[in-house]
């Protein structure tokens, strides 16, 4: 027993924010954003938190499901930027979308949407819950430090979300954590306790680019060989890879190392930017209403982040 998709949705906030508007901010280009990242333009949430967005994701899930909110046994969202810790942004969801079921919230960082999607496979596999929506949210936009040229070009906003059901489409997956805070870390809010006396290290999001990268490259890789070989595939057999997008110069080495042709990524970084948990839900959004999908097709996501934390998975449409 596994899960097959049921329906898709994402949600994207319609404030564009181009590399040239980053040049007024700090001291960057659109050719120095393009060649080191590959971000053409992201988008911002003006008045619209994680929550907001992710009600919206999760209503067109349900739309191209043809279920309704009545429908959802179990919601759990992935999020590192909830403008609260309670209620949830699986549980602000629930009231947005008129469900009365169970809701809760994971978070592990840009690998939390695959930890969601993996948690839910794992209630339905128990019989516990049959429709399960999995949702990544995140309102990146009010956790960077806007005049850090090397952090503010990546991150965007958005949502994504996913209905999922009892099927045989999970093929295989893969969870991965390395704890520690020297490579990537996130801050939350500080607190004003008088009797605490050691400062936050860092205000905003912290990130080590070089060791980010090496990190990425090698879980990607890794982590994508791991699934197909407990599926009993090929890496010729997968017919498409939604990773994480982060930068483009990752998924060009990843597609390298697995000697993989770049046209099986699904890519859509140059529109985004990185949206953390959101972003591979809003890229499998995209490539599941594209057409291109057909029965029987394989595809592997992987993600990596913050934890340090990787996730990987094999479906079958």
């Amino acid at each position: 027993m596994s899960i097959k998709v049921l329906g898709t949705g994402a949600y994207i906030p319609e404030k564009v924010v181009t590399n040239d508007d980053l040049a007024q901010l700090v001291d960057t280009s659109d050719e120095w954003i393009m060649q080191r990242v590959g971000v053409k333009e992201r988008h911002v949430s003006v008045n619209e938190t994680a929550a907001d967005m992710a009600a919206k994701a999760a209503k067109n899930a349900l739309e191209a499901a043809n279920l309704s909110g009545a429908d959802i046994d179990l919601i759990v969202a992935a999020t590192i930027s909830g403008e609260t810790l309670s209620p949830t942004v699986a549980g602000m969801v629930q009231k947005a979308i008129g469900a009365t079921c169970p809701a809760f919230d994971v978070n592990s960082a840009c690998s939390g949407f695959l930890f969601a999607l993996d948690t839910a496979v794992s209630y339905i596999e128990r019989g516990t819950y049959k429709s399960v929506l999995v949702i990544g949210a995140e309102r990146l936009s009010k956790l960077v430090d806007w005049t850090d040229r090397s952090t503010c070009v990546i991150f965007g906003d958005g949502a994504g979300a996913m209905v999922v059901t009892k099927g045989d489409g999970y093929l295989a997956s893969r969870l991965y954590t390395s704890g520690g805070d020297e490579v990537i870390e996130i801050p939350s809010f500080g607190g004003s306790s008088p009797f605490y006396k050691t400062p936050l290290k860092h205000p905003y999001i912290f990130m080590d680019g070089q060791e980010t990268f090496k990190f990425a490259v090698n879980k990607i890789a890794e982590d994508i060989k791991y699934v197909a070989e407990q599926a009993g595939i090929t890496l010729d057999d997968i017919d498409y890879v939604v990773t994480h997008q982060a930068n483009i110069r990752i998924m060009d080495f990843a597609a390298k190392r697995l000697k993989m042709p770049k046209e099986k990524f699904v890519i859509n970084i140059h529109k985004y930017g990185n949206t953390s948990s959101a972003s591979v839900a809003i890229a499998f959004d995209e490539l599941a209403r594209s057409g291109k999908l057909k029965r029987g097709d394989k595809i592997a996501m992987c993600a990596f982040g913050g934890g340090l934390s990787s996730a990987a998975c094999l479906i079958e449409w």
